[in-house]
């Protein structure tokens, strides 16, 4: 049965909930620069650095979930794609950015990277197995966690998540 937004969504708030304003993270400063613009920090993965207007501290989360709905959910054309491998692409935007969850799962079909899911990159990855594609795009996310200088800092945060990803990977398939 594919995974629907609501499930999906339950699912990322485990990694998601509360609120954090650490002066490492560049996702909660405003201008995604640390120590330059407002430090407001993240609440349910919604970072000041993506929505720098936004009241941070105070968001709910019915708004929050409204937000993954519209600008994450339906940007990456999830109705279009088995919903599997949209969740592992969806999890991965919300924590590392949009763009680079889409051009890692265009590398992991072998597609030009640039960041657009349209009928090219859906074609890809409809013609090509589904275990195949879950297990090298959490390749390509390993990958490009170990090459972040907050490696050190975040990197066994980011490799459970990773960790968990696969549990559920296996789930959906």
């Amino acid at each position: 049965m594919p995974l629907t937004f609501d499930e999906a969504f339950k699912r990322l708030i485990g990694h998601e909930g509360k609120f954090t304003n650490d002066r490492n993270d560049r996702g909660n400063w405003t201008t995604g620069i640390i120590g330059k613009g407002e430090l407001k920090g993240t609440k349910y993965g919604i970072s000041a650095m993506t929505y720098p207007d936004l009241d941070i501290r105070n968001l709910s989360l019915e708004k929050a979930k409204a937000i993954y709905k519209r600008d994450w959910w339906d940007k990456i054309n999830a109705d279009q794609i088995d919903s599997a491998i949209i969740f592992q692409v969806w999890d991965f935007a919300v924590n590392a950015g949009m763009g680079t969850a889409k051009r890692k799962l265009q590398k992991a079909v072998g597609v030009a990277e640039d960041g657009i899911i349209g009928k090219h990159t859906i074609q890809a990855i409809n013609d090509t197995e589904i275990n195949d594609v879950l297990l090298k795009f959490n390749a390509e996310r390993l990958r490009y966690y170990t090459s972040l200088n907050t490696w050190n800092l975040y990197g066994k945060g980011w490799t459970l998540r990773v960790a968990g990803q696969l549990n559920y990977a296996a789930l959906d398939n």
